[in-house]
């Protein structure tokens, strides 16, 4: 054994001696292409994104050029100056084993620097290392929109084509138009009307005097996607703040019209003011003759664009009475009056058009479930006196409640209703039998939904809803649209949250410091008749009304 051991060992050291004998391997580095890959400078206390400037290197001469923007900040009007370069950070991009010297830190921009890179072989190189304010060379129209007519034009970056989907006539318009900074556009379609019925060639020039885009802006007529909104296509069109369009009372403003062209809103004991529906704009006042506190309490719209106003039972008086107009420059007429003591007018919808065929609900406050529900054939009003009808498995619904129906020629069909009651979820209801079919996300108790549509866009069913914050406190002012081809309300067809459109939370009452006393707010939905389009109308009492703008077209 013990010689077995000796043996071993000697065998070890034999190999360790041979490996001794072998000088070592030289140390090839990985070496990289570039040895100095780039040289940035910021502005010293300076913490937007905007300060980072880089720079391109000339590796067959030596130099570095550190990059400026003739504008900085970069999208101001300030001319950034030579001068404005006298103590800049710098840092710089080395590959491994590669040194820099003198040390960086700050260089005086003004003048040329000179550094000294050496490689991981011990190869020195000297660098210079100088700045250029360069003017942009982007040339690129971002945004091109005929606000007054509500088109919005669809930009393919790739093949310089701005799209305008319309079925009519456009005509002479001038253009809302966003271009690169420091750009020019000629012609400035801006503030030139150019006739949008035939293609129109617009150049963009580059800031930079030389680099040049030119853009065809055609009207044409898209395919449409097989169903549905198409992904990621919804956009805020535009927001109004209540006080800023000429609402001054708090809890008065109780909700919307929406027709092709305007947005009423209703606010209680006054003429009601309408926007344009496109871009907000205040466009006008409705004179109704019935303006009171109690008298137009509420108002609604159909498909084709009649706007209804109802009074409040039974505070007003011992009729529930609706007004209808075909439009906003139309005297208002009495058209529905129903002598009874329930308590109705707070919310009332239309399922269709009261032109050809429709069905009206009008919720019957502190019940469980009970509405009323008039029918339109042909155009026509069949009776005065609504049917009574109850949805079951509600807990009762308070004085804040919705319903309306999805198939406004068949009073059996499904419909679907959100109160402020138990269970807490917008309910899809079977039409037949009145009971709840699905339920859609638990709705917090400390806020109040109010209000639903339901609209077919591109072959799929949706359904809108809201959910009002009363408080100082508190997170909601929220709305919903759900995508029903699922069979279920699980699927919401937008993301109105903080990770999508931001609108939720933010366009209420608590926003602007107020408070929404009366639980008030309203959503509706609007296909347009070329049917590419679907807009979400909003409103928040004491807080904002808005829009937001999807579409189905195929790109």
């Amino acid at each position: 054994m013990k010689n077995k051991i000796l043996s071993i060992i000697s065998v070890i050291a034999f190999l360790m001696g041979i490996s001794a004998c072998h000088s070592p391997e030289e140390f090839n580095p990985t070496v990289e292409r570039n040895i100095i890959n780039n040289l940035t400078a910021s502005f010293p206390d300076d913490d937007s994104d905007d300060n980072s400037f880089t720079s391109e290197i000339d590796y067959t001469n030596h130099v570095i050029t550190v990059v400026f923007p003739y504008n900085y900040p970069q999208l101001s009007d300030n001319v950034l100056q030579l001068s404005d370069l006298k103590k800049m950070r710098v840092i710089a991009d080395l590959d491994n084993n590669v040194y820099v010297y003198p040390t960086l830190l700050f260089m005086d921009m003004t003048k040329d620097n000179f550094i000294t890179v050496k490689d991981q072989t011990g190869t020195s190189t000297e660098y210079k290392v100088v700045a250029e304010i360069r003017k942009s060379n982007e040339c690129t129209i971002t945004k091109f929109n005929l606000t007054s007519l509500g088109l919005s034009g669809i930009i393919n970056e790739n093949a310089k084509t701005i799209s305008l989907i319309s079925l009519e006539s456009i005509g002479e318009v001038l253009a809302d138009v966003s271009i690169s900074h420091g750009a020019t556009i000629s012609p400035d379609p801006r503030t030139v009307a150019l006739n949008y019925d035939q293609d129109q060639k617009i150049t963009v020039t580059a800031q930079n005097g030389t680099t040049k885009s030119t853009y065809t802006v055609k009207k044409e007529i898209p395919e449409k996607i097989a169903a549905g909104i198409r992904a990621n296509s919804a956009k805020l069109l535009w927001a109004k703040k209540l006080t800023d369009i000429g609402i001054s009372s708090s809890d008065m403003t109780t909700g919307i019209a929406v027709t092709n062209d305007y947005v009423v809103i209703n606010e209680r004991a006054k003429n009601p003011i309408y926007l344009n529906a496109k871009n907000g704009e205040k466009a006008g006042t409705m004179n109704i003759s019935f303006a009171g506190s109690l008298t137009n309490f509420y108002t609604t719209s159909d498909k084709d664009g009649n706007i209804l106003f109802t009074n409040l039972t039974p505070n007003a008086g011992p009729a529930f009475t609706v007004w209808k107009a075909s439009g906003v420059d139309q005297a208002p007429e009495k058209y529905i009056e129903f002598t009874t003591s329930l308590a109705m007018g707070r919310k009332l919808s239309v399922s269709g058009s009261l032109n050809n065929n429709a069905i009206i609900t009008a919720p019957i406050y502190a019940t469980s479930g009970q509405f009323a529900r008039w029918q339109v054939e042909n155009g026509v009003l069949k009776s005065q006196t609504p049917d009574i009808i109850t949805a079951q498995g509600i807990g009762g619904w308070g004085t804040n409640a919705d319903v309306i129906y999805s198939d406004p020629t068949d009073p059996t069909s499904d419909y679907f209703t959100t109160f402020y009651a138990e269970p807490r979820n917008l309910c899809w209801m079977d039409g037949k039998t009145n009971s709840i079919k699905n339920k859609g996300v638990a709705l917090d108790g400390n806020y109040v939904p109010n209000a639903v549509d339901h609209a077919v866009f591109n072959k799929v069913e949706y359904v809108a809803s809201n959910l009002v914050n009363p408080w100082s406190w508190g997170t909601a002012d929220n709305i919903y649209v759900f995508d029903l081809s699922s069979g279920s309300l699980g699927t919401q067809a937008i993301d109105f949250g903080s990770t999508g459109l931001g609108i939720n939370g933010n366009y209420g009452s608590k926003i602007l410091g107020n408070t929404n006393g009366n639980y008030c707010g309203d959503v509706v939905l609007k296909v347009s008749d070329d049917g590419y389009y679907m807009y979400i109308y909003f409103m928040f009492c004491n807080g904002y009304v808005g829009c937001v703008q999807c579409d189905c077209i195929d790109m």
